[in-house]
């Protein structure tokens, strides 16, 4: 980033945060604002074009995905990337900021257009939304530097910090317990945090003896943890992760359209870039895993 994070405090004990707050964007940044396509413009449900602006609901922190500046401002990879999305659509973006969970009902409400908030593309949330993927990603589990290694398939009786309801909670640790304690060991104890830099934070501080995220959370709180913490164990459980849309919606296909045009022009990879992010990337608009089929 351009500036430190105002955490190394935290290091030290003095505050709870490890990726809190940022200073502004990476060096180099530059906003990338693609023109309008006409082709995807013909896409765009009736009710968007005429407000001639598309809504969306995040939870920062989450960086890099999202989090918020020293300013306030809501930034990160995924909100230049739907910024694209929106510019493409001949639309101004408006961000929302939400309880995470409540992103999904706001979807079906009406009262948000689509979801970018880091979402992993599942099966379970397919039955009730789509997903156009940006990015493939896996759970990377921490532990603090110097530490005798922390055993990712063998954590019982171990404390886990995690974000709650993200997947590194529902999908992997929680289960991971339950296995151990139908073997009759110690279950882990898990510390379900409203967000990201609070459980990278209890590692820091040594309130947890793991943590486990999403592999691009995770490389973001060790670049910033100033060598106090560090990976353990491989990446897995890779999944697609990308934005929620309405079920079968004409939304879905404008949306995916848009990224199709990000994706053929650069910019998509160019966004991602500007965040250090080079692996993972899709090379096609992807609606539920799945090629989309929409020009």
């Amino acid at each position: 980033m351009a500036g430190a994070v105002t955490a190394l405090a935290c290091v030290l004990g003095l505050s709870a945060c490890v990726t809190n707050e940022e200073t502004g964007h990476p060096a180099g940044w530059e906003e990338i604002a693609p023109p309008a396509d006409p082709q995807v413009q013909a896409l765009v449900p009736e009710e968007i074009a005429v407000r001639g602006s598309i809504s969306i609901g995040t939870n920062p922190p989450f960086a890099p995905f999202e989090f918020k500046d020293s300013q306030g401002n809501i930034i990160g990879f995924e909100m230049d990337l739907a910024a694209a999305v929106a510019s493409v659509m001949g639309l101004d973006l408006e961000i929302r900021q939400q309880d995470f969970a409540m992103i999904l009902p706001a979807i079906n409400g009406g009262t948000i257009d689509f979801g970018a908030t880091g979402f992993t593309d599942t099966e379970e949330r397919r039955q009730g939304f789509d997903f156009i993927d940006h990015l493939y990603a896996g759970i990377q589990w921490a532990q603090q530097s110097g530490k005798p290694p922390v055993d990712p398939d063998n954590a019982c009786g171990l404390t886990v910090a995690v974000q709650r309801t993200t997947v590194a909670e529902t999908d992997d640790v929680r289960p991971k317990s339950a296995e151990c304690e139908a073997r009759g060991e110690k279950p882990i104890e898990i510390l379900s945090y409203e967000t990201a830099d609070q459980a990278a934070t209890a590692l820091v501080v040594g309130r947890a003896d793991a943590l486990s995220a999403d592999s691009p959370i995770t490389a973001w709180a060790i670049e910033r943890a100033d060598g106090k913490i560090t990976t353990t164990g491989d990446v897995f459980a890779a999944a697609p992760y990308g934005f929620a849309t309405p079920k079968g919606s004409q939304l879905t296909d404008a949306v995916a359209a848009a990224m199709q045009v990000l994706i053929d022009s650069g910019d998509y990879e160019r966004i991602m870039a500007q965040w250090n992010i080079t692996d993972g990337l899709v090379d096609q608009a992807l609606i539920n895993e799945e090629p989309a089929d929409i020009r």
